[in-house]
C-alpha cells in the first residue's frame, strides 16, 4: 500500500488566498504565501493560519529566505498569476522589457525550489492569436526546465462558482505524468449538476456575516439611486433604448454619453447599472462595488456578496478597508475553481500515468475571441511536451 505524502505548495502572488484556499480544500498543504499588497497578506493571514507569508520585494526572496519560510519541506506546487505581458518581448531582443521582472522572478522561485508541479493562472487573453507570442515563451522557459506544459481557459460557472468567470490556467510537471484539466461538474448538459446561482448562496450569508456591512452599500448619490430603482432585476443599461425603457422621459437619468461611439465590444464590457439575476450567475466581478447592483435591494452588493459570488465560504474573513477588499476579492482566483484544479493535479500525482508523448508537440484548437460569449471547453488548448 503506497504512503499517503503530504502534497505541499507555495503561492506566489497570493492576494487574500483564493487559490491556496482552494488548493487545500483539494487537499494540498500551503507552506508559504507572497505578496507585497499588506492588507491582502492580512487577509492571507487571517484564514492560513499555518502558513508562513512575505511580504517584501519578492527578489529578495533567495534560497536561504525560501529554506527558512518552508522550513526545508519538500515543496510539490508553486503556483500563482505573475503578470506575463512583456515575455513576448523575449524572442525579439528586448529582455529587458519591466513587465517581465515578476514573471522571471516566479520562473527564478521554481528554479530554486524545483517542484514536481507548476501552476500559473492569467487572463484569457493570454490563449489569443495576439498574444501567441507570450504563451510560446512562457510554455518553453519552462519546458527548457524539463516540464510537461499544457495551457486552457476554463470558466468558474462550470466548477461551482455562480460566476461567468474564464481565466487561462497552465499546468506543468516534471515527472512526466499524464495531467488532464478537470472536466466540469456543473451545467447545462446531462449528467452535470445545475449551475450555482447568485441566489444560492446570497440565501446562505447571514445578517450578522462578516464583511456584510449594508451601510457602506448604500448608494449616495440621489440620482443614481432613482436610476437603480426603476431597473428591474437582472437587467442593465447597454443601450440609448435601454435608457428609453427603464428611465423614460426623464431625461435628466440619462447618461452622458454618445451612444453612437459606443462599440459593440465596449457595450460587452462595460454596461451601466447592472443589477445581478437571483436565479442566473453573475457576470466576472471586478475590483469595485460600483459593477453591478443587488438583484432585489437598491445598494451596491456588500464585499460579503461579493465574496460569495466569487465562492469564498462565508467564514473567509477579509482585513482592510472596503475598497481594500473589494480589490482583494476582484483580483482572487475563485476557490472552487482552484479547488477543481488542485484535485486534478493530485490525480496525476497519485495515479502517476505517464504522459503518451515526450515529444515537443502544439495542439491547437479554436483560437479565442474577446467577442465570442460563448465558452467552448476546448477552444484554446496548448501544450509543450520536452524530454
Amino acid at each position: 500500500m503506497r504512503k499517503t505524502v503530504q502534497f505541499n505548495f507555495v503561492d506566489l502572488f497570493c492576494g487574500a488566498g483564493g487559490l491556496s484556499s482552494g488548493l487545500e480544500k483539494a487537499g494540498m498543504n500551503c507552506i508559504l504565501g507572497t505578496d507585497q499588497e499588506k492588507s491582502a497578506i492580512a487577509t492571507f493571514e487571517k484564514n492560513h493560519k499555518n502558513s508562513e507569508t512575505f511580504t517584501d520585494d519578492i527578489s529578495k526572496l533567495d534560497k536561504r529566505t525560501l529554506t527558512k519560510l518552508t522550513g526545508g519541506k519538500k515543496i510539490h506546487l508553486v503556483c500563482g498569476g505573475p503578470p506575463c505581458q512583456g515575455m513576448s518581448t523575449v524572442g525579439t531582443g528586448i529582455p529587458d522589457d519591466p513587465r517581465n521582472f515578476l514573471f522571471l522572478e516566479f520562473v527564478r522561485i521554481v528554479k530554486i525550489l524545483n517542484p514536481d508541479y507548476i501552476l500559473i493562472e492569467n487572463v484569457t487573453g493570454l490563449v489569443g492569436k495576439k498574444n501567441k507570442k507570450i504563451l510560446d515563451a512562457i510554455m518553453h522557459r519552462f519546458s527548457e526546465l524539463g516540464y510537461v506544459m499544457s495551457a486552457k481557459v476554463l470558466s468558474a460557472e462550470h466548477y461551482g462558482v455562480p460566476q461567468r468567470r474564464r481565466r487561462t490556467i497552465i499546468v506543468g510537471n516534471r515527472l512526466e505524468y499524464d495531467y488532464e484539466f478537470p472536466k466540469p461538474t456543473h451545467g447545462d448538459r446531462d449528467k452535470l449538476l445545475p449551475y450555482v446561482t447568485v441566489g444560492d448562496v446570497f440565501a446562505a450569508i447571514s445578517a450578522h456575516a462578516k464583511n456584510h456591512d449594508l451601510k457602506s452599500a448604500e448608494i449616495k448619490n440621489k440620482t443614481d439611486y432613482e436610476r437603480i430603482s426603476l431597473i428591474p432585476e437582472g437587467k442593465a443599461v447597454r443601450y440609448h433604448h435601454d435608457e428609453i425603457e427603464y428611465w423614460g422621459k426623464k431625461k435628466k437619468l440619462w447618461l452622458d454619453i454618445d451612444w453612437s461611439k459606443v462599440t459593440e465590444n465596449h457595450r460587452l464590457r462595460e454596461s451601466q447599472y447592472h443589477r445581478l439575476d437571483r436565479n442566473g450567475v453573475s457576470p466576472t466581478i471586478m475590483t469595485g462595488r460600483y459593477t453591478y447592483y443587488h438583484p432585489v435591494e437598491n445598494r451596491h452588493l456588500t464585499c460579503r456578496e461579493a465574496a460569495s459570488i466569487m465562492s469564498f465560504q462565508n467564514s473567509f474573513v477579509f482585513e482592510g478597508t472596503i475598497s481594500q477588499q473589494w480589490r482583494q476579492i476582484g483580483n482572487a482566483v475563485a476557490p472552487l475553481l482552484g479547488k477543481a484544479i488542485g484535485k486534478s493535479i493530485l490525480n496525476s500525482y497519485r495515479t502517476r500515468k505517464k504522459a503518451k508523448s515526450t515529444q515537443p508537440k502544439i495542439i491547437k484548437t479554436k483560437a479565442f475571441d474577446y467577442e465570442d460569449d460563448m465558452l467552448d471547453e476546448n477552444y484554446a488548448i496548448t501544450e509543450f511536451v520536452q524530454k
